[in-house]
């Protein structure tokens, strides 16, 4: 998969990119990633790539000259077309189907707004899709994009190293994850849950998914009208929403 990058702070980028999984990933040939300046596609001797609203406002907007010539220049760099996505804090939140929706992709092209934001023209005539990463606002679309990446990589096959490093992850089917323990068995009296000790992986599947359902009840209720449960399960959230006074959301 190759993931090319536009923006004009490419340092933001650069060492991150380089460490851990990312770079493991690059180095082995499963992942490739450019990073380009959109400066070097700026405007006149000083290489504006931006300008004032027009009817007034604070801030200055991203021109979409720089953008298009950007965007027109790196996608013959490579085979085949990049999705260009758009990261905004307009976009769609991503979330686990988005990133296996994105990393089914061969090629994505990833625009890092800044400022005020962009000129509606690119988001109109240039971007297929428009991402954010949360409900905030933040200075740029750099760090989102890093996000972006991490969540797509991951999901490249060979890339983790293992598939089942994938099976069972928060927000995979729709839950969240199971909690984990180590050594030592007791940490300050604090022990380990028998079943993990027990060598019965029969009995630890079926206490993850437990946790899973109960941790996902508890902390993120809102996920469950989508999560992949079966009827015995959905049952069971029910009446125990029942028992403590109210309905499961």
């Amino acid at each position: 998969m190759r993931i090319d990058v536009l923006t004009l702070f490419p340092g933001i980028l650069e060492s991150p990119l380089r460490e851990t999984i990312l770079g493991r990933a690059q180095r082995s040939g499963l992942l490739e990633i450019a990073v380009h300046d959109l400066r070097a596609w700026g405007l006149g001797r000083h290489r504006s790539v931006d300008d004032y609203p027009f009817g007034g406002g604070p801030g200055m907007v991203m021109r979409p000259e720089p953008l298009f010539a950007a965007v027109e220049a790196i996608q013959p760099l490579a085979e085949p077309e990049a999705e260009v996505v758009l990261l905004t804090p307009q976009g769609r939140r991503l979330d686990a189907p988005l990133a296996a929706d994105l990393a089914a992709s061969s090629r994505l092209l990833l625009v890092c707004g800044r400022y005020e934001g962009v000129d509606e023209r690119v988001r109109e005539h240039l971007v297929g899709r428009e991402v954010s990463i949360a409900d905030v606002v933040l200075s740029g679309g750099e760090i989102p994009a890093l996000v972006l990446i991490d969540a797509v990589a991951r999901r490249v096959p060979g890339v983790l190293g293992a598939g089942e490093s994938l099976d069972e992850e928060s927000f995979d089917g729709g839950l969240l994850e199971y909690p984990q323990y180590t050594r030592p068995r007791d940490f300050r009296g604090w022990g380990v849950p028998p079943v993990l000790l027990s060598g019965d992986h029969g009995e630890v599947a079926r206490w993850r998914r437990a946790e899973r359902l109960r941790r996902t009840s508890e902390r993120r209720p809102d996920l469950l009208g989508g999560a992949a449960l079966t009827e015995r399960e959905r049952a069971a959230l029910g009446e125990a929403a029942a028992g403590a006074g109210g309905e499961p959301e």
